[in-house]
């Protein structure tokens, strides 16, 4: 089993560490604004290390939309290339943990909807796609 390489950022290593010593019951949230995160553990593109990662909880049924902001930063997050290189993942929300696949959206009129859930759920995306010249990626994880 490959080994777990926590997130050099402090705020993010300290939720992923609360939210799973937990077992899910706290560090559910995006620190200061009270809305819901889910952690998605993946695989290292480079490293081939596991690495966890709190996105806001966007919800599309029994799918989950997964999207790469960075708080509108010029750059993919890493995880994103993660994403494209190792599709299978675990994703926890609260108590429940499941295996998921994920894909990334590419299709219009599919991202255009998956968007607007997506800023329903966190309305500052809009702001951070205003922000960046690239297109903030959308994936949607699919239990398997």
């Amino acid at each position: 089993m490959a080994d777990y390489i926590p997130s050099p950022v402090e705020w993010v290593r300290k939720q992923v560490e609360l939210y799973e010593s937990s077992g899910g019951t706290q560090g559910t949230t995006l620190r200061e604004t009270g809305l819901p995160v889910i952690i998605v553990t993946n695989t290292g593109n480079k490293t081939g290390a596991i690495r966890k990662t709190p996105l806001m909880r966007v919800q599309d049924g029994a799918n989950y939309v997964l999207v790469g902001s960075v708080g509108g930063a010029p750059k993919n997050p890493v995880w994103v290339y993660n994403l494209r290189t190792n599709p299978a993942v675990e994703l926890r929300d609260g108590t429940e943990v499941q295996a998921m696949r994920v894909r990334e959206v590419k299709d219009a009129a599919e991202r255009a909807r998956l968007w607007e859930l997506a800023v329903a759920a966190f309305p500052p995306y809009a702001d951070y796609q205003e922000r960046t010249t690239r297109t903030i990626p959308l994936f949607v994880a699919e239990p398997i």
